[in-house]
């Protein structure tokens, strides 16, 4: 049992605090800092009354690392789960690092002006990490998370190697509007714009954004069309699973959805250039992020599924294998539970199981991991147990 600190109060930090505190056995008490309070203070007051876990409120700018450790100081939680933005991982590390406190996130860091996201500037604190004697757990959402869990469950128990790897990521949900994104609008523009890439031999293929699509028959969803991008997975999977030889992510885009993203960027408003408007310099992007719905609005008008999981290819007893391991989440009933469409609801799961697992001595090892580096098992567990169950399917459907 103890003390979590969850920095960030979006749509993934609300699941994720929502299920801290339904585990009240384990969480005797979370502090949600951010730095509009009121939005903290807003989940706090949902949640009261309702579970044992003691619930606190502060205000922090997650840029400022010594406003970050004297909260720390303050609160003195076991752990830091990190659930604000991606540029400021770095600053949330360094006070855990200053602190000697566990460090938790659900995606990798990536340079503010920058549109690139990679684990280097994060395994950097490896042998800090490790004579603080604190876990720093890395990427512990779905995808990357959950998928790197299934990748180390399918090792462990299915194949003596895996040779391919295809990470299938379906959102067949309809919030009725005609562009919005369901995480972060800056974060998801960034990531579907830029130039796709897989691991392929030991190295980096790139391609073009959106250049490669394929067709998938998605169980419970039916046939959805899918475009291969680099995501952050892909980086630590090539390096950790023995025999790999490719590995590759797609996700689904609605054609609304493409077309006005293809629009917007035609007109440079997915630009992450600086520019002066009336005097003031902005960024083209993150004006478009201040205009769009706000992905934790979605929720109540979400209807449909997602479906994320991993095809398998390898062998298992010098005989070729394959197997699909996969998890499908109802956008309402995750509402209905807790308050969130299903794209939050299935990063806020297992950013909860991850801080639990290190909280609990699991997977505390100082030093600075991916999740496919411990025992999937607990993991996969807990994901039956709350919330995200998964099915196994063998000799499924492959992707050409």
């Amino acid at each position: 049992m103890g003390k979590v600190l969850v920095i960030g109060a979006g749509g993934v930090a609300s699941v994720a605090i929502h299920k801290i505190c339904q585990n009240d056995e384990f969480f005797t008490e979370v502090c949600i800092a951010t730095r509009t309070k009121a939005k903290a203070d807003a989940i706090k007051e949902k949640l009261e009354g309702k579970t044992k876990t003691v619930i606190t409120t502060e205000e922090v700018d997650a840029d400022n690392v010594e406003e970050l450790v004297s909260l720390i100081e303050k609160v003195k939680p076991e752990a830091v789960l990190n659930l604000a933005l991606p540029y400021q991982d770095l600053t949330i590390m360094d006070a855990c690092l200053e602190t000697k406190t566990h460090y938790i996130d659900t995606a990798n860091y990536e340079p503010e002006d920058t549109a690139k996201f990679e684990y280097k500037w994060q395994w950097d604190y490896m042998d800090r990490y490790k004579e603080a004697g604190i876990t720093g757990l890395l990427g512990s959402g779905f995808d990357p998370g959950v998928t790197s869990v299934f990748t180390a469950y399918a090792l462990k128990h299915y194949f003596d190697e895996i040779h391919y790897i295809d990470i299938l990521d379906c959102n067949a949900g309809d919030h009725g509007y005609p562009f919005a994104t369901n995480f972060n609008p800056e974060i998801n523009i960034r990531e579907v714009s830029a130039k796709g890439s897989y691991w392929e031999n030991g190295e980096w293929v790139e391609t073009e954004p959106l250049e490669i699509k394929r067709k998938y028959n998605f169980p419970e969803i039916g046939e959805k069309g899918m475009y291969l991008l680099h995501h952050e997975e892909l980086e630590s999977l090539g390096l950790h699973v023995p025999g790999i030889k490719r590995i590759r992510f797609f996700m689904t885009f609605g054609e609304s959805y493409l077309t006005h993203l293809k629009c917007l960027e035609n007109v440079g408003m997915t630009s992450i250039e600086p520019i002066m408007f009336e005097g003031k310099e902005i960024i083209p992007l993150q004006f478009l992020t201040a205009v769009l719905p706000d992905p934790s609005s979605l929720g109540p008008r979400t209807v449909g599924k997602t479906n994320i999981g991993c095809i398998f290819q390898g062998v298992k007893d010098g005989e070729e294998k394959t197997l699909y391991i996969y998890n499908v989440c109802d956008h309402q009933e995750a509402y209905a539970e807790v308050g969130s469409q299903a794209v939050s609801y299935t990063t806020g799961v297992p950013a909860m199981i991850g801080t639990m697992l290190v909280m609990n001595g699991q997977w505390e090892t100082p030093g600075v991991y991916t999740v496919e580096e411990f025992d999937p098992d607990p993991f996969m567990d807990a994901l039956n147990k709350w919330g995200l169950p998964w099915q196994i399917e063998e000799n499924p459907e492959l992707v050409d």
